[in-house]
């Protein structure tokens, strides 16, 4: 299990790497890239601690990371329609180490990173194939609940675990500061989490 400083410091060492091109592209387009690494710890630790549930691959715990990195990107034009904003950038941005295909599937979970859940009226999301799709919504669901946990961009989260019960997931949070507010805004969130694993979401 990393940690939320062993992350950081991963992703300060990773300059050459994948992973480094896809933060510095991020960085580039002048967002806050803490809340971005803290939101791809978080993801990457809500995939861990529910991996018997969805029972993905580490290819798809990898498009997570991406999209986690980058779903704040469109932020380049303001706030409104940000999350649309970033689907299109990373299906054109040719500076990402991505090919065609993992560009639609990452630009995808980015896009729904929040407000409209996946729909079959959306172009982009409708041309994926039916398991595709399906891999899209299990891992945006987890995306929506990692930016609730860090609304305030503070890094006020520094651990969480799961306990899976039949009727709910409790995902059980250390602080390094009050998160009230990253509490109820993941939970705000969790409509598209609860959908995907059928079982109510609880923040502790």
């Amino acid at each position: 299990m990393i940690g939320q400083q062993e992350y950081s410091r991963s992703m300060s060492n990773g300059r050459g790497s994948r992973r480094g091109a896809v933060a510095s592209c991020a960085e580039e387009y002048g967002g806050d890239i803490r809340h971005a690494r803290q939101v791809s710890f978080l993801a990457l630790r809500l995939f861990d601690e529910l991996q018997p549930l969805h029972r993905r691959t580490g290819t798809d715990r990898e498009y997570l990371e991406y999209a986690a990195l980058l779903h704040d990107i469109g932020w380049v034009e303001g706030r409104a329609g940000h999350h649309r904003l970033a689907l299109e950038m990373i299906r054109r941005d040719e500076r990402l180490p991505f090919n065609e295909y993992e560009r639609r599937i990452i630009g995808n979970i980015a896009r729904y990173h929040r407000k409209s859940p996946p729909k079959e009226s959306h172009a982009p999301f409708a041309e994926l194939d039916a398991s595709d799709r399906k891999r899209v919504c299990d891992l945006a669901a987890l995306l929506r609940v990692a930016d609730g946990l860090d609304v305030t961009h503070t890094d006020a989260i520094r651990e969480i675990d799961c306990d899976v019960h039949p009727d709910r997931i409790v995902i059980r949070c250390a602080f390094s500061s009050p998160a009230v507010e990253e509490q109820k805004s993941a939970l705000k969130k969790s409509a598209l989490f609860e959908s995907v694993y059928g079982r109510r979401l609880v923040i502790e």
